[in-house]
């Protein structure tokens, strides 16, 4: 056990030095896994290292990682930190004209390429003067090649002791709202940041197991499973690619285990699914015997039947999906955060799960509601210190007195517990005059089984319409089933709102909202200027329609 965490590279060594032997990263290929002991992966992290110092030049220390996660993603984190450099991850997802506009604005001088499934559309966009290192699953097999810096290079002999206040990774946003920013996170920050949550996040547990498949330029994964794992000396498991998931999911058994709640959902519909429907789960769940037997059976076929930790962030998870798993004895902690705080505003305690609100304010996280605004304001030893090259920005994020802005509008209880109301940036006004929150409507209709994705959009109208991705459920449906439920829940809804945020219309758009067509973020949040972009030309038009449910080829 490590009394008190230090960086993530110092926690790595620590355990490369104590537990060397103790299964690190693993990485699934097919039915076999290639393994690295802590020991193995700290020799392949001080040789490219040693390139990495080699290869960079006065000014400065950026280094890219475009890859999707594996343990070479790990590893490459861990040797830009060892070579005194700047870690700086990018979406796996970026196109050819969003991955040259990060590299250009970042400064990098060297890029670590991995796996990725469009490497041949997107290579032109990286500037001729980036140094590229190509890891064993990157399809470019020229250039430089992470396994002959292995056989040619020693290890690095002198590690860097950086300064609380120095950067160590640059971390770009996932852009809901135009331009990335590259957030600057400190060495200090991270200290700060693993040691607050050691013991919520139950890191001194013996033998913990992670897995990794969110994007790992994230700052929710970053935290969750690269920095608690390599603190707590755990083992990292990786997700072959989409249609392994459950299978290598089930394999890792994961003690913790972070979600967004698109993957929880998905999880529900296979459940059912599986089981032949709700009302069969609930005849099982009801009779004692078989309700354990049943649970623990589901809890096994998922891989989290050995799971302490289950956490869902990134966006909201509905009450119903939550209390539905806890059905099932799985007790899901929904987290609150952003990049600039490192995601680490609230946990939900496992113990005290209060629905309707985001979590329990941590420990060392200081927090205000502006009472104009009612923007959620927080101070944290672990707060970004700003955005790369962009002062103005910078001075933006903060209030004058030096509290961090999070866009968020919400609540905070007696007991410490905040409640998210809405966006201070989303509020949209109405041609009637009035401002509407639409992330709380959209909550309420999330919850509706036919239903995959929302946006409510108004700008400009007399009342607001809501546009909606259809689940695979309500694609199975016959169109006047879905009529009769949308209106059921229009009906339903609508009551529960204020006159002016009464729903007009429900359009039911016929393209699924996905990161290709930057409707989703990596992270699967909605871009709502890109939605409202895509579809405003035909908002009127659909306002004054006859129907009240419309779908959107229908003349």
């Amino acid at each position: 056990m490590i009394s008190h965490y230090q960086s993530n590279l110092e926690n790595f060594l620590h355990w490369a030095q104590h537990t060397p032997e103790h299964l690190y990263l693993r990485q699934p290929i097919g039915d076999q896994y290639i393994d690295y002991s802590y020991s193995a992966a700290a020799s392949e992290v001080k040789k490219i290292a040693q390139f990495i110092q080699n290869t960079l030049n006065e000014g400065s220390k950026n280094v890219g990682i475009l890859s999707k996660n594996s343990a070479h993603w790990m590893m490459a984190d861990l040797a830009i930190a060892a070579a005194g450099g700047i870690s700086v991850p990018f979406y796996a997802t970026l196109t050819k004209d969003q991955l040259h506009q990060v590299l250009v604005h970042s400064e990098c001088q060297i890029l670590i390429v991995g796996k990725l499934d469009h490497w041949e559309k997107i290579k032109d966009g990286i500037p001729e003067h980036i140094q590229l290192i190509h890891t064993p699953e990157s399809s470019e097999k020229t250039g430089t090649q992470w396994s002959d810096i292995l056989k040619n290079t020693e290890e690095i002999k002198s590690l860097p002791k950086p300064k609380p206040e120095d950067i160590a990774t640059i971390v770009y946003t996932s852009g809901t709202t135009g331009m990335p920013k590259g957030v600057m996170i400190t060495y200090g920050g991270i200290e700060a940041g693993i040691n607050m949550a050691r013991e919520i996040a139950l890191l001194d547990q013996p033998n913990t197991r992670f897995i990794s498949y969110l994007p790992l330029c994230h700052i929710a994964e970053r935290n969750f499973v690269e920095f608690a794992a390599t603190a707590a000396g755990g083992t990292i498991h990786f997700v072959e690619n989409l249609d392994t998931f459950s299978k290598n999911l089930a394999s890792a058994r994961p003690t913790h285990f972070l979600a967004v709640p698109r993957i929880w959902a998905k999880f529900q519909e296979g459940i059912l699914l599986k089981i032949g429907g709700q009302k069969k789960l609930n005849l099982l769940l009801s009779i004692p015997i078989v309700k354990t037997l049943i649970q623990k059976k589901i809890q096994k076929g998922l891989g989290l039947d050995q799971t302490t930790l289950a956490v869902t962030g990134a966006a909201p998870i509905s009450a119903e999906l939550m209390i539905w798993f806890q059905k099932l004895g799985i007790f899901i902690q929904e987290a609150y955060g952003m990049t600039e705080n490192m995601g680490l505003n609230a946990l939900m305690p496992r113990n005290q799960i209060k629905l309707g609100s985001v979590g329990r304010i941590h420990p060392d996280c200081e927090t205000r509601i502006d009472p104009e605004t009612q923007e959620i304001q927080m101070r944290a030893p672990y707060n970004s210190i700003g955005y790369f090259k962009e002062p103005a920005l910078t001075q933006e994020l903060f209030t004058e007195d030096g509290w961090l802005k999070t866009g968020d509008q919400g609540k905070l209880d007696a007991e410490g517990f905040v409640s998210i109301i809405g966006r201070v940036k989303d509020n949209f006004k109405t041609a009637k005059g009035h401002y509407v929150a639409p992330a709380p409507i959209e909550n309420k209709l999330n919850t509706h089984d036919y239903i995959e994705q929302v946006c409510v959009v108004g700008v400009n109208l007399p009342q607001p319409i809501v546009l909606i991705v259809l689940s695979a459920l309500g694609k199975s449906m016959e169109q006047a089933e879905i009529q009769a439920g949308f209106e059921a829940l229009r009906n339903e809804v609508n009551p529960a709102l204020k006159n002016y945020e009464h729903l007009r219309k429900m359009v039911i758009v016929n393209e699924d909202w996905t990161i290709e067509n930057e409707c989703l973020t990596p992270t699967m949040k909605i871009k709502r200027p890109s939605i409202e972009q895509k579809y405003q030309a035909n908002f009127e038009h659909w306002y004054a329609h006859p129907e009240t449910i419309i779908y959107e080829l229908m003349d």
